[in-house]
């Protein structure tokens, strides 16, 4: 018998996400059809939105207001790189149209959109991130809709008013790019993963593990906590020139922060002078459990301190040494990893914890216990002049990158210097629980449709394929 009751009526949720779905579907058609002349001018535009200096300072003045994380001068220069460096990278890059013809396999690949874009972007990022999502999205001809933080929102609605100025200048649709209405609850942002065509989440482990339940194809990042490696070969100065700088910028809030330090026991004490000289203030046991108590109360990161300057993370704990509160970074010895030992853990503040090791085997055997407690699938970096120690990171630690010699916050999200792609996205792999361990690019924001022509047949025989294993195990 054929049920005749009424379906149920959709929730407020998911009558507000389907019609905002509604019109991203409308204006993706228009992007759809457009040339890959037409989608270079959409991604322009849409970078030039953020990169104009006045919007830039702009969005980096309401983030730090709003979400009282991070340095204003840093998220300009953050704002400024990751999409000058983006632009960069998306120079010839054809994502639309025939991507290449092989005529030995008779096979045609064709750059297709995914359609709509869900971006679940974070509070720590929440000018670059989303600019970079919905850079790539356009620039392969899809729409894309923001699910930014709470915190967040007010920044995230700025950036979009300055993209749909750029589409009105050059007569694109502003539907291509919209936002989650404030305030954005976990509903609205749960309905719009289950409704979009591809979700893309940067941020907590929460938000990544509901992008990758909710039934739509997802891109979600893995845990932070980043460690390297100071080995017995290393440029002392450099490398604490290059941490520091990377561990300060923008108050630690990027995942790619240098959370702990494993130093070898030979260049320990020179290392640790090297530090003090860029900033660097080592606690004494009685601070460092003072430090402790405020910074994971009940065990878990307070927000109190997250991405906050080391002077006022000293106010919260009570920390008055004048050394510690005018310090660049706070520096704590740790010899244990887990629940137990929580400065192992990510600190997303400028709090750094150092590891005495003996030698690169004990080294690798930190490396590994930090990470078997968070971060494992992220990254870790050495600095080294050894490219044995180099080469067995890449082929024992369960990481999608290996940062050598270099500052890890500006490099692991692709850097002038070197060849990652820029990107605030990074993919960790199985090892993070992640569909992908490449730095999120435009790639991932394609379908590659394929036409398929026959060629002449390559069937091998039998003994081709398996005649040299028979003959050596008599099979």
């Amino acid at each position: 018998m054929p049920d005749t009751r009424s379906p149920a009526p959709a929730s407020p949720a998911a009558q507000t996400v389907a019609e905002l779905l509604r019109r991203a579907r409308a204006a993706q058609a228009v992007a759809a059809r457009y040339s890959q002349a037409q989608l270079d001018e959409l991604a322009t535009a849409a970078g030039w939105a953020i990169m104009e200096p006045s919007r830039n300072r702009r969005l980096a003045e309401l983030a730090v207001r709003d979400t009282g994380l991070g340095s204003i001068e840093d998220k300009i220069n953050k704002n400024h790189r990751k999409t000058l460096g983006l632009m960069r990278d998306l120079q010839g890059a054809i994502s639309t149209g025939v991507l290449r013809e092989i005529p030995e396999l008779g096979l045609t690949e064709i750059a297709r959109p995914v359609g709509v874009v869900a971006a679940v972007v974070p509070s720590t990022n929440p000018g670059a991130t989303p600019a970079n999502n919905i850079i790539n999205a356009v620039k392969c001809g899809n729409a894309a809709i923001l699910s930014p933080s709470p915190k967040g929102f007010s920044t995230s609605a700025l950036l979009l008013e300055f993209i749909h100025a750029e589409f009105e200048r050059i007569g694109a649709p502003k539907d291509l790019v919209q936002t989650l209405p404030n305030p954005v609850t976990k509903e609205l942002s749960q309905e719009l993963m289950k409704q979009c065509d591809l979700v893309v989440v940067t941020g907590s482990q929460a938000n990544v593990r509901a992008g990758y339940s909710s039934g739509t194809p997802a891109l979600g990042v893995g845990a932070g906590n980043v460690a390297v490696i100071v080995d017995d070969s290393a440029d002392l100065d450099d490398a604490a020139q290059k941490i520091m700088r990377s561990k300060i910028f923008d108050h630690a809030t990027s995942c790619s922060s240098e959370n702990s330090v494993i130093i070898h026991a030979a260049v320990y004490d020179a290392m640790l002078a090297a530090l003090a000289r860029q900033g660097g203030v080592l606690l004494d046991a009685g601070e460092k459990a003072t430090l402790q108590a405020a910074m994971f109360p009940g065990g878990k990161l307070s927000p109190a301190v997250t991405a906050q300057p080391v002077a006022r993370i000293c106010a919260v704990a009570g920390l008055n040494r004048p050394a510690a509160v005018a310090a660049k970074c706070l520096m704590v010895e740790e010899s244990g990893f887990g629940r137990d030992a929580p400065f192992s853990g990510e600190k997303l503040s400028p709090v750094m914890a150092l590891y005495k090791a003996r030698d690169f085997d004990h080294a690798f055997d930190i490396l590994q216990s930090i990470y078997a407690w968070q971060g494992n699938g992220h990254s870790c970096g050495i600095h080294t002049r050894n490219d044995a120690h180099i080469r067995r990171l890449g082929l024992e630690m369960t990481v999608c990158r290996v940062i050598v010699n270099q500052a890890h916050a500006i490099a692991n999200g692709g850097n002038f210097d070197n060849g990652l792609p820029f990107s605030l996205t990074m993919g960790c792999g199985t090892w993070g629980r992640n569909s992908f361990s490449e730095n999120l690019n435009y790639r991932h924001f394609m379908n590659t449709t394929r036409i398929v022509r026959t060629i002449p047949p390559r069937e091998p025989s039998v003994d081709e394929i398996f005649g040299s294993y028979r003959k050596k195990y008599g099979a």
